[in-house]
């Protein structure tokens, strides 16, 4: 899909979309309760509805409307299933990985090979370490044997998502656990989100210091109807192109709530901005710099290992604004001024980068080629800006 956007300022306002972070989250502690949960506040987007899709596989029921779930949850140590379609979704393999391993049963993951392609390398260690079949394949990886209970070591600076993975599966096993980061710790904020859902299904795990993560054994997930809270991490792009956002929590344990203070420090000139604990906001963050007075960011080493290599995704399109961009090794300085760009924009396949380019063409106009990315994470996003003012076309059909 191609989307033109001309420049154009936003008449209204539009309520936040729900996080797809929690919602993950919270999707995967429904299913793993004994009973029936409710989820409101659900947006079905890829990356959630493989979440859904791996969890019906292994067993759940999962009864959906149009903005909520009913799970009723499966018991993991059951069987597994043999195969978990993750999609596209980087959230949903390396949560429910660990979830399949609490089986002895073999079980297989299959997803695009962008996804597959994304490390997961300290899983492979860990379970190397404890003698359990972990095998990577073209588009599938092959799982074995049961996840003992015990100290789990590994850097803090890769993916906060191999702690939350673990989280999820360790409280259900028969003996206490622990969880060492080895410093430093980035993305803080989403184990702590992650810390967050266990609580709110019964669930206890405990933050002995700045590093350790306690995680007693024995626990159930009980049953619970909870509401998915809005998300910061789409809203940032809303924010940015000027569009007020209603249903955002000031207080959210999300990492991303930084946009608006890293927007006003990109509007006071502030030389560095770290975006170490927020990866997901490289993206809008390098566009709101280049319609400002620029900026240099450090801490981007990880927007390399998303769905596209940001860094470089970046640097070409802000090139084709006319937006000089210096990559780095971990750093990325961007600097000022934007035109028009004659030649067609690139989403690189990668949602945040389509919604940071449709920030930009709202100042000055232009064409985004694969807009449909933006399904990934926030299906309606061009539906949503257009209704606060934003002049949207869309042809289904590239040019």
């Amino acid at each position: 899909m191609t989307v033109t956007i001309h420049p154009s300022k936003p008449t209204g306002q539009v309520k936040a979309p729900p996080s797809k972070s929690m919602a993950h989250r919270l999707l995967i502690c429904a299913g793993l309760a004994s009973g029936k949960s409710r989820i409101e506040g659900i947006s079905y987007s890829e990356d959630i509805l493989a979440t859904i899709d791996c969890l019906k596989a292994l067993g759940a029921e999962i009864e959906t409307g149009d903005t909520y779930a009913e799970v009723t949850g499966t018991d993991p140590k059951g069987p597994a299933c043999a195969v978990l379609p993750c999609r596209e979704s980087g959230s949903t393999l390396r949560f429910i990985i660990p979830v399949c391993m609490l089986s002895p049963a073999e079980t297989r993951l299959v997803g695009s090979d962008s996804l597959m392609n994304r490390p997961l390398i300290v899983y492979e260690r860990l379970f190397a370490e404890r003698g359990l079949q972990f095998k990577k394949s073209g588009n599938s990886l092959s799982i074995k044997g049961k996840l003992p209970p015990g100290t789990y070591s590994f850097a803090g600076n890769v993916s906060s998502q191999f702690a939350s993975g673990l989280l999820f599966a360790l409280p259900l096993l028969g003996e206490d656990s622990r969880i060492e980061l080895m410093p430093p710790v980035e993305s803080r904020p989403y184990i702590d989100m992650t810390v967050s859902a266990l609580n709110g299904f019964g669930v206890k795990v405990d933050w002995v210091n700045e590093t350790e993560i306690t995680i007693p054994g024995c626990q159930r997930y009980m049953p619970r109807e909870l509401t998915v809270e809005g998300d910061w991490s789409n809203s940032a792009f809303l924010i940015a192109m000027g569009i007020p956002v209603t249903g955002l929590d000031d207080k959210s344990l999300q990492g991303d709530r930084i946009c608006t203070e890293y927007y006003a420090a990109l509007d006071d000139g502030c030389p560095v901005l770290d975006i170490s604990d927020c990866p997901d906001l490289g993206p809008v963050l390098f566009a709101y710099a280049a319609m400002h007075s620029g900026g240099r960011f450090t801490g981007t080493d990880r927007l390399r290992l998303k769905e596209s290599d940001r860094c470089e995704s970046m640097k070409a399109e802000l090139e084709k604004f006319g937006t000089e961009v210096i990559v780095g090794e971990n750093e990325i300085t961007v600097r000022s001024g934007i035109s028009r760009p004659k030649v067609p924009l690139d989403s690189h396949n990668d949602h945040r980068i389509a919604m940071a380019m449709s920030v930009l063409c709202a100042a000055v106009g232009g064409t985004i080629r694969g807009a449909e990315s933006v399904s990934k994470s926030f299906p309606d996003y061009f539906e949503v800006i257009r209704s606060a003012g934003i002049e949207v076309v869309k042809d289904e059909m590239d040019i």
